[in-house]
């Protein structure tokens, strides 16, 4: 896959294009993906995926609390690993929110991109006020020569896979069900910075990560999480939260990674979660926390365990 800025893409090859915001990269998202490629293949049409970044709602609603499934980094890492030709980032601007339904499709998809094949989904909407919809689209097919597929939504468990339904299982730190409707383990990122030490005295040596301020957080507690590091798979779990059993109490997010000992400090870090494991509790004492971050771990194993034997 190439990633390009918009105002660098040079092709003129015809293609089949999806467009969105695509947040989480989701199954409903994938649903639209694998679309343009069957359609890609069959109709010998380069596949185009074109987003935008920043996120329109942080341009348009001044929005700083904004919480992201994914950074446009890892947005572009999980497209890798789709076969799609292009990955095009349209800059989100407030001048670009004002072009008009007729300008986007005009200036954009064909001249820009040359589309021959719009896939979009049940409810797309574009242009100023996202005034438009599938209806304005098809009639500008007729005037453009391109082709429309529209898409329906993706239903698992007869629930409609969205971006918000899963902001708001992280939120609530059911990541199980969060990762079934993204259809992968939910990523954070960060890079690696200097902590307290106060894990290594329990025994649990941390890796303290700092990730994208407008990245969404999940709720605070101990998860059971994973990473790959120089192709290896490192089990481990992670304490989100404010460390109440501490008197210097900060927000911090604390990987442990078992039966590890290499320096991770000024990396950058990609860590999986798979499972909530308990809450975040205040202990009367260090030794207590040491307690039961043992039995945390033990409870890690048996889902490491229970993993082997599904694979």
């Amino acid at each position: 896959m190439t990633s390009l800025n918009i105002k660098d893409y040079l092709n003129n090859l015809p293609s089949v294009i999806t467009v969105g915001t695509f947040d989480g990269i989701h199954l409903g998202h994938q649903k639209l993906i694998n679309t343009v490629l069957n359609i890609s293949k069959t109709q010998n049409l380069k596949s185009v995926v074109l987003t935008f970044n920043p996120h329109p709602k942080i341009v348009l609603n001044n929005n700083p609390q904004i919480s992201l499934l994914t950074t446009q980094q890892e947005k572009i890492k999980i497209l890798n690993s789709f076969n799609i030709d292009y990955l095009i980032t349209q800059e989100f601007t407030k001048s670009f929110s004002r072009l008009s339904p007729l300008e986007f499709v005009r200036d954009i998809l064909v001249n820009k991109l040359n589309a021959k094949h719009i896939v979009i989904g049940y409810d797309h909407h574009f242009g100023r006020n996202r005034d438009a919809n599938s209806n304005q689209l098809l009639e500008f097919s007729k005037s453009f020569d391109f082709d429309v597929t529209e898409v329906e939504a993706l239903n698992k468990n007869k629930i409609s896979v969205s971006s918000t339904k899963i902001r708001n299982l992280i939120f609530e730190g059911n990541i199980m069900d969060a990762n079934r409707y993204l259809g992968y383990d939910f990523i954070l990122t960060g890079n690696v910075v200097k902590g307290l030490g106060r894990g290594k005295k329990l025994g649990f040596p941390t890796a303290n990560i700092n990730i994208d301020s407008k990245k969404i957080k999940p709720s605070d507690g101990v998860y059971f999480i994973y990473s790959v590091i120089n192709k290896k798979t490192c089990y481990g779990m992670m304490n989100i939260g404010k460390n109440p059993t501490f008197i210097d109490k900060g927000y911090s997010m604390e990987v442990h990674l078992f039966d590890f000992n290499e320096d991770l400090y000024g990396r950058e870090l990609t860590i999986r979660m798979v499972e909530k494991i308990r809450d975040e509790m205040k202990f009367d004492s260090p030794n207590d926390l040491s307690f039961q971050l043992k039995i945390d771990k033990k409870k890690c194993f048996q889902i490491i365990n229970s993993l082997k034997k599904t694979t």
